[in-house]
Order: structure tokens, then C-alpha cells, then sequence
């Protein structure tokens, strides 16, 4: 895709972010009265995203007062780094670390969006962050962030731009979710619950649990090893590609993960337990020297007609991870029993069923990939536009 776009700026005028846009600093003093259906929290705004997708409601209990409507954009003030600022398609309350932007006359609502989501703004609110921990940035300093407008008739003809482009990736995210709806219902399907005959998990494997390793000798990726660890996982199950890190420090080559080993999570600090239990996808690890952390565990298969793919997938259906999370003890942190986890019975199938499960449903996962390309790719052609426009 092509990132540049070629603008003519030579009638665009240079004006402060508080020329056109205001924070409106509207209250609520009773939110069951006004029957408020959406209450909004820093977690809610996902980084990155132009697009508020999700709330809480009112029934969770709030102190929070401050009101947005419909078109506004809500930016996280506190910890600007974090590039929060998205869009609201829906009236509610949100949080005090949240400002409130709304538009004014001279700037199409349609176009604020894009205005503050580009790298020049995030910079700027970042500079201007005040505090240790946790810095905030008020709005009185962001109204002196200065960029070029163009007339309105121009901003309709960039908003619709804009937004097309966001129309491809929303339509792309669509079918991203639908493929990994059916894929998950594959899983269901080719390791059911209740089959005739059966393994019992602890009869055909062995564990190996990672490793205590001291942060102090946390590296970079130049010099350290991969060092997987409990934010490697994906939720449900996979790898994530932001959850490494790296290792100088002593270590034993007993510790490193082997080719034949299936790397599952035996700790988790969500509360649902969204990754406990779940597998590490094995391609991240094969002919790679990596050593894994004491949350994660190392199974071993000692059955020699068990596929280590086929568990892969044994391990990501809903019924056996429910199974794990029973046996999953702890409050703030959860610690998953291997002796509970090794009474689970599972489908005993000929190597021929199993491969053959192994390659359906890697196929789905390459479509999957493949759509996320697609979107990163779009993605960045879109980040590339904001920040030319802005």
C-alpha cells in the first residue's frame, strides 16, 4: 500500500488545539435518576484504538460524574503514553484521569478524532505530563498544541478519507472475530468431551516446571536469551508477540525448552482466569534456545501415540480449560494443581485422527494470521495518513 499522500497545504491555517476544541467539564449529580447506561474507565479505552468499544454500567456502582455525549472524545490524561483516546458512539459518564474533547464550530466532529490520534499529539501530551508514577496533563496545556486546519469543505473531504480507511479495517476486524469464532468451534468439535475411549492425562505425560530468574539480570535482545514467561501466552492460548524478555544471567541447559515439550501457563493473575492453563504455540520455540519462568510449565509426553499438537489443541478447548481453572486456586493470583490437572480425560484417537485434526485446524489458524496481516498492514498505512494530514 501506498503511504503517501500528497496534500496541498497552502491555504491551511495554523491554529492552537483550544481554537477548535473545547472540554465541555459537564456533571452528573445522579446517575441511576438520569438513567446512565454507560459508565467509562481508563480500561475501557483500548491504546491505539479511535474507536470506544466497550463500558461499564451503572449497576457495577461509580463516583464518577463527569459527563460526555455522543461524538465526543474521551483521552486518557493520565499516563499519556499509554495513547488512549477513542471516540464515543454513546452518551455516559467516565472517569476523572479521562478529558473530554468536543469540537467547535470551525472543526467538523467527524475529523477530532484523527486529530488527536497521531504521534505529534501523543508527543506533546507526554512533554506536558506532570507527576511521578502515575503523570496527568490538563487540558489547559493541550490547547496550546498547535497544528495546521484546513477549511471545512477540505476537512469533509479528509473525513471521508479517514474514515473509508477505517471502514476496510473495521470490515477486516469483522471477519477476523467470525474466523475465530469458527475455529474455537472446531476445537469443540474434534476433541469433544465425551468420546468412548479416553486418556487420562497424567498416565501419558510428565511436567517440568521453569524457573526463578533475577530480574536485576534481565537483558535486552542483543544480549540476553528469550526468556519466556507468563505474558508470552496469548489469552486462550497461543503466543504473544510483546510478552518476551531477555536474560544474561546464570541458567542450566536443563532449563531451556525442548523441541517435543508442550509450555503451558500455571499461574495467572486475571481474575477469570484467561490464561491459565492455556498452551504456548510451539512453533515459537522449536530449534530455539529459550528458558521459561516458574509460571510457565513444560509437559513432556510419554506416550508415544499422543501427538504434542494434537494436546496443543486438547488444551484450547473451553471444556478442559474450565476443568483447569476449577483446579486453579488463589485470589489476586492463581496457581494451577498439576495433580488436578493430570486426572483429565480426553479423547484417545489413532495418529491418523489426530494429524488430521492438527492440519484442519492449522489452517484456520494461517487464515487467521493471514486477515491479521491485513489489518496491520491497513493499520499502518492509516497512522501513516494521520500523521501526514496532522
Amino acid at each position: 500500500m501506498n503511504k503517501d499522500l500528497k496534500i496541498d497545504k497552502t491555504n491551511w491555517k495554523s491554529v492552537k488545539f483550544g481554537d477548535v476544541v473545547f472540554e465541555p467539564k459537564e456533571s452528573m449529580k445522579d446517575a441511576v435518576a438520569e438513567n446512565v447506561q454507560h459508565v467509562v474507565g481508563l480500561e475501557h479505552i483500548d491504546a491505539g484504538d479511535i474507536h470506544l468499544r466497550k463500558s461499564a454500567s451503572i449497576a457495577e456502582s461509580t463516583t464518577f460524574t463527569k459527563k460526555f455525549s455522543k461524538g465526543d472524545v474521551l483521552f486518557g490524561r493520565r499516563r499519556a503514553y499509554l495513547k488512549k483516546a477513542a471516540q464515543a458512539e454513546f452518551d455516559g459518564i467516565c472517569s476523572g484521569d479521562i478529558t473530554v474533547f468536543r469540537a467547535k464550530a470551525n472543526l467538523l466532529p467527524e475529523l477530532l478524532p484523527f486529530v488527536v490520534n497521531n504521534d505529534k499529539f501523543f508527543d506533546y501530551a507526554i512533554k506536558h505530563s506532570a507527576g511521578g508514577l502515575s503523570p496527568r496533563v490538563k487540558f489547559v496545556d493541550l490547547a496550546n498544541y498547535e497544528f495546521l486546519l484546513p477549511p471545512k469543505d477540505q476537512q469533509a473531504k479528509l473525513a471521508e478519507l479517514l474514515w473509508a480507511m477505517d471502514e476496510v479495517i473495521e470490515k477486516e476486524k469483522v471477519v477476523l472475530e467470525s474466523l475465530k469464532v469458527s475455529y474455537q468451534l472446531e476445537i469443540e468439535h474434534s476433541v469433544p468431551r465425551n468420546t468412548s475411549e479416553k486418556w487420562v492425562l497424567g498416565n501419558v505425560i510428565k511436567t517440568r516446571k521453569g524457573v526463578t530468574y533475577k530480574s536485576d539480570d534481565y537483558s535486552n535482545e542483543i544480549n540476553g536469551i528469550p526468556l519466556l514467561n507468563l505474558k508470552s501466552i496469548e489469552r486462550g492460548g497461543g503466543f504473544n508477540r510483546e510478552g518476551i524478555k531477555y536474560y544474561e544471567g546464570p541458567y542450566k541447559e536443563e532449563h531451556f525448552a525442548k523441541n517435543d515439550d508442550l509450555i503451558i501457563a500455571c499461574t495467572d493473575i486475571t481474575r477469570e482466569g484467561r490464561v491459565v492453563g492455556y498452551p504456548l504455540h510451539p512453533s515459537i520455540y522449536q530449534d530455539k534456545r529459550m528458558l521459561f519462568t516458574m509460571d510457565l510449565v513444560a509437559i513432556e509426553i510419554s506416550e508415544t501415540s499422543l501427538s504434542r499438537d494434537y494436546l496443543y489443541y486438547v488444551l484450547k478447548a473451553n471444556w478442559v480449560h474450565w476443568i483447569l481453572f476449577a483446579y486453579s486456586p488463589g485470589t489476586t493470583v492463581l496457581h494451577l494443581d498439576l495433580n488436578g490437572m493430570k486426572k483429565i480425560k480426553f479423547p484417545k484417537y489413532s495418529i491418523v485422527i489426530q494429524n488430521n485434526i492438527v492440519l484442519k485446524l492449522r489452517k484456520f489458524e494461517e487464515s487467521i494470521s493471514n486477515i491479521e496481516s491485513k489489518i496491520q498492514a491497513a493499520q499502518s498505512v492509516q497512522k501513516s495518513l494521520i500523521n501526514q494530514v496532522f
